[in-house]
């Protein structure tokens, strides 16, 4: 006997089998929507690794970007972004930083930003190197002439040789990259400075975007060569990371700034000179040295002038000679005069490096003086003040009364129990303060202390 459908199962068969027929018209009628939902499933994922750049270009910025490079490479990230912030850095380590980007096998952009951010001086020239540029409204780049520490102008000779050197490498890359050759040329020789919009018209960047996320999305709708491959992708279909750089990388671009490097270098040199001068207390000792070898690491990587180093170790040296050879103040301050010269010639001059200014060293240099001279006077006092030993080096003690028997009793003065006895023959009670006032024996007579 054949079994019937129950009613209730028979309905939802009905109603599945007329929304398949629904599902199947509504492609048929709809075949941008079949093809964008394939389309979606056939675009590969995009990663995205953004990095920050941001302060003066150094080497531990070098680093940084080395390593963001390496993880693109180990994690296989299809492009590294980075955020750029510069008023410009050391000349050889920009040059370093353009050849890591021209030669990273990951695609390498750049964005400037955020809003306030520029891309002066050394910056410049990793923007030209980068295969996409963009800038965060209100940002601005430019300014790439020479200078030397401090702002100041370089001979002419040597600024014509720099200049022509730094032109034929900025027209190089901006060329390869197809950017306005002109403008970058200009850039550096007549320090042009433009806004992120004209920068945008003139072909010097390529897009114009208020953040990382934006910048992408920009790259990715007019599409990127990716190992050999132009592809083209949307929010949708990116994933961006942030890079985070390890604990050295960090602690390098605090260390290599070159004021974070002067104040190690006399510091440790200070801490260094109050252990020699008083022997014994350890802790400026140890710490001088640990900020003395921080100090000195710093300035073999930066562009030292060796001249500006022997002048300020000299200075510590006639500060030290002070405390022997009476000089009438001589010494102190031909000390004062090394430390000064030697701090404004201490870093040699590289192209866009920002040294130290005069409103660093001066009120450095007057510090530093000030609390070594102060140093150097308690020492001397401390030298030529009369030397009280034995019994005679107990007149003046203040000590407290501990016990009281009859005429005499027991103190505590200079942390020993000594026996009292009391000038005018009266009783003095336990906890009272008392001054020592002569010595008869091993027997101390006492006053009370009423200061």
């Amino acid at each position: 006997m054949p079994r019937c459908i129950h009613p209730p199962l028979r309905l939802v068969i009905l109603f599945l089998a007329c929304w398949v027929l629904v599902v199947l018209a509504w492609n048929t009628l709809n075949p941008k929507a079949s093809s964008s939902n394939a389309q979606s499933a056939d675009t590969p994922q995009v990663s995205i690794l953004y990095a920050r750049l941001e302060g003066s270009i150094n080497p531990a910025k070098k680093d940084l970007l080395q390593q963001a490079v390496r993880t693109c490479s180990e994690e296989g990230h299809d492009l590294l972004l980075i955020g750029l912030d510069t008023p410009g850095g050391v000349g050889q380590t920009m040059r370093d930083m353009v050849k890591i980007i021209l030669n990273s096998q990951t695609p390498v952009a750049i964005w400037v930003g955020p809003k306030g951010a520029r891309a002066a001086s050394a910056g410049v020239f990793l923007v030209a190197a980068s295969q996409v540029a963009g800038m965060s409204p209100q940002t601005n780049i430019g300014s790439a002439s020479p200078v030397a520490m401090g702002g100041k102008e370089i001979p002419e000779t040597v600024a014509k040789k720099i200049t022509n050197d730094f032109v034929s490498l900025i027209r190089g890359v901006a060329k390869a990259k197809g950017r306005n050759v002109d403008w970058y040329e200009k850039a550096v020789t007549d320090a042009l400075n433009i806004t992120a919009q004209e920068a945008v018209m003139e072909r010097v960047v390529e897009f114009l975007a208020v953040s990382p996320q934006d910048m992408a999305a920009q790259i990715g709708a007019q599409g990127l060569d990716i190992q050999g491959q132009r592809i083209s992708f949307g929010s949708e279909n990116m994933r961006l990371e942030t890079f985070q750089p390890n604990f050295r990388t960090t602690f390098l671009s605090w260390l290599l700034h070159p004021q974070i490097a002067y104040f190690l270098l006399l510091g440790g040199i200070a801490g260094l000179f109050f252990e020699l001068s008083n022997p014994g207390s350890i802790f400026p000792g140890a710490f001088g040295a640990i900020c003395l070898l921080l100090g000195l690491y710093a300035m073999a990587v930066l562009p030292t002038n060796a001249a500006g180093v022997l002048l300020i170790f000299l200075s510590f040296v006639l500060f030290i000679l002070e405390l022997a050879v009476t000089s009438y103040g001589l010494l102190s301050i031909g000390g004062v005069a090394c430390l000064f010269i030697g701090s404004l010639i201490l870093f040699r001059f590289e192209y866009g490096f920002t040294g130290l200014s005069l409103q660093v060293i001066l009120p450095t240099v007057v510090a530093v003086s000030s609390f070594i001279l102060l140093g150097l006077y308690l020492v001397t006092r401390a030298q030529v003040r009369p030397k009280k030993t034995g019994f005679q080096g107990m007149l003046g003690l203040v000590g407290e009364v501990i016990s009281w028997n009859a005429e005499e009793g027991k103190a505590r003065i200079r942390g020993e129990i000594w026996k009292v006895k009391s000038d005018s023959n009266q009783p003095i009670s336990p906890g009272t303060q008392v001054r020592v006032t002569s010595v008869d024996g091993l027997t101390l007579f006492v006053q009370e202390d009423t200061q």
